[in-house]
């Protein structure tokens, strides 16, 4: 019995369309885009510089303040010292000798000069207090008399029927006279009329003509309404 032998026909499909061309390999996966992100430190750096300019900013102003205050300060003093030492109006005589390097000796406009001070003779009435703040206001005080000279110059120009009250009070009423200028009383430089002072209750003093009598101090109460001389020292220039 002969054997059959069956072929089978076997058919290989290549995948390749072509001999000789090498398959292409897959495409790798592309990787996905994704938006840029903002560097998580940035708004913290911009926050640091707005606050490090603010800092600066307010040194600037507080030491702008301090220079500013201090000019003022010292434009302030300056001011206040020119009205110690300055008036509106000066009257001056030169008077050789007088000061080293200064020979113009001056006093207020309408003061009168005597020695080494000038006086100012006011026409209004004021109780005792209220006449030592207007010579203050003058940069003054009420008067304080030194030597019979001095009275006899401040007498040679007031009128006899007024009274004028002068810088010497008892404030405690118990006779302890004192200068407003803090002279010690100089009891036997005292020009009193006779019989004064004579009331505790007086503790002020005015300057005065009596009648058939001659110029001379008398104790008052202090609330009397009198005139008042003021008395300051001589500007030299």
């Amino acid at each position: 019995m002969t054997s059959e032998i069956t072929y089978a026909e076997v058919k290989f499909k290549n995948e390749s369309t072509s001999l000789g061309t090498k398959s292409e390999p897959p495409a790798a996966p592309k990787e996905k885009t994704s938006l840029h992100k903002s560097n998580p430190d940035f708004p913290k750096a911009l926050l640091l510089s707005l606050l490090m300019l603010l800092l600066l900013l307010a040194i600037s102003f507080f030491i702008a303040f301090i220079i500013f205050f201090q000019k003022y300060s010292q434009l302030l003093k300056e001011k206040n010292a020119i009205k110690e030492v300055t008036h509106p109006a000066l009257d001056c005589i030169k008077e050789n000798g007088t000061m080293k390097e200064k020979d113009w000796s001056c006093c207020p406009k309408n003061w009168k000069p005597f020695s080494l001070n000038c006086y100012f003779i006011s026409i209004y009435i004021r109780n005792w207090t209220e006449s030592k703040n207007n010579c203050a206001a003058m940069k003054s005080h009420l008067l304080v008399i030194n030597t019979k000279e001095e009275q006899d110059f401040i007498i040679g120009k007031l009128d006899k029927n007024g009274a004028y009250y002068l810088g010497l009070s008892d404030p405690e009423g118990n006779r302890a006279w004192q200068w407003v200028d803090q002279t010690p009383y100089n009891a036997s430089a005292a020009f009193w009329h006779q019989g004064e002072p004579n009331n505790p209750w007086e503790r002020c003093v005015f300057l005065n003509k009596r009648a058939q009598s001659s110029w001379g101090w008398n104790d008052v109460e202090c609330k009397t309404p009198q005139r008042s001389i003021c008395k300051t020292r001589k500007i030299y220039l």
